[in-house]
């Protein structure tokens, strides 16, 4: 079992940034790929960005790129999400999630990830 625990998240002014972490217990991080995904209200929840297991490879959703960095130390079981020039569109929870089945390549599709955290709340508004 892994445990995944989200924090961070708040109120920020269009144009600001907040810096989200997830720490991870149980399991072996260093060998799985991690996820963040997002739900807004009465919304699917979405794809945002994922990192392989050594932080070489990651990807991101084409509503994000160029705003969010995702990183990841190994050594504190965490991952993070810089997020720069945040819009009032980019608020919703936030989830940090990993998938067990792979290490080197990552996924958009929630489905593949094996393990959620509880979430946090990102409010982007004057």
């Amino acid at each position: 079992q892994v445990q995944l625990v989200e924090s961070g998240g708040g109120l920020v002014q269009p144009g600001g940034s907040l810096r989200l972490s997830c720490a991870a217990s149980g399991g072996t991080f260093s060998k799985y790929a991690m996820g963040w995904f997002r739900q807004a209200p009465g919304k699917e929840r979405e794809f945002v960005g994922a990192i392989n297991w050594s932080g070489i490879v990651s990807y991101y959703a084409d509503a994000v790129e160029g705003r969010f960095t995702i990183s990841r130390d190994n050594a504190k079981n965490t991952i993070y999400l810089q997020m720069n020039s945040l819009k009032p569109e980019d608020t919703a929870v936030y989830y940090c999630a990993a998938d067990l089945r792979q290490a080197t390549a990552v996924s958009a599709y929630d489905w593949e990830y094996d393990f959620w955290g509880q979430g946090t709340q990102v409010t982007v508004s004057s």
